[in-house]
């Protein structure tokens, strides 16, 4: 099966299963040469997470994916819309695909729900939460945005009964 490097949202297990029933943890992983940052704008408006070439190193969790879930990935991630699709070489030696911002704004912060799923995603996986210490959340003005629900729905599948309490 294809590896898959999951650095945001996606790192929450249940709600990559949510996305592709078939993936499967391998383990953690870092980019080297790579940082995170929020400067995607979603389309609402906020920050969702990208990898950007550069100093340092991002970490993430390294899945396996049957081919015949890919599609649904890409369809949710946007690729070829919202994100390219990438090829790396991670630190351990393996290669993986992913997905990297295709348009970068400066000044973009994600809404406290997303920052939730990534703190909770690296939780889950014994990853540091460091790098998101200066992340200030964006509150949602739309409670009701379905993208919103989905978050809360994998946030209380993976053990959390308030999404708040990932922050």
């Amino acid at each position: 099966m294809p590896c898959y490097l999951a650095y945001g949202s996606n790192l929450l297990t249940s709600r990559l299963a949510a996305r592709c029933p078939s993936a499967r943890v391998i383990g953690t992983a870092r980019v080297p040469g790579h940082s995170l940052d929020f400067s995607k704008r979603g389309r609402d408006g906020s920050g969702k997470a990208s990898i950007t070439p550069g100093r340092g190193g991002a970490v993430g969790v390294l899945y396996d994916i049957a081919p015949t879930d890919i599609p649904a990935l890409d369809d949710a991630e946007g690729a070829g819309k919202h994100y390219e699709k990438i090829e790396l070489t991670l630190s351990a030696g393996p290669r993986a695909f992913t997905y990297r911002a295709l348009i970068r704004a400066d000044g973009l912060a994600p809404f406290a729900w997303y920052l939730a799923l990534i703190r909770a995603g690296r939780r889950e996986h014994g990853l540091a939460l460091d790098d998101l210490a200066h992340i200030a959340p964006l509150p949602d003005p739309q409670a009701d945005r379905p993208a919103f629900l989905q978050a809360r729905d994998a946030l209380m599948r993976a053990g959390y009964a308030d999404w708040r309490t990932a922050l």
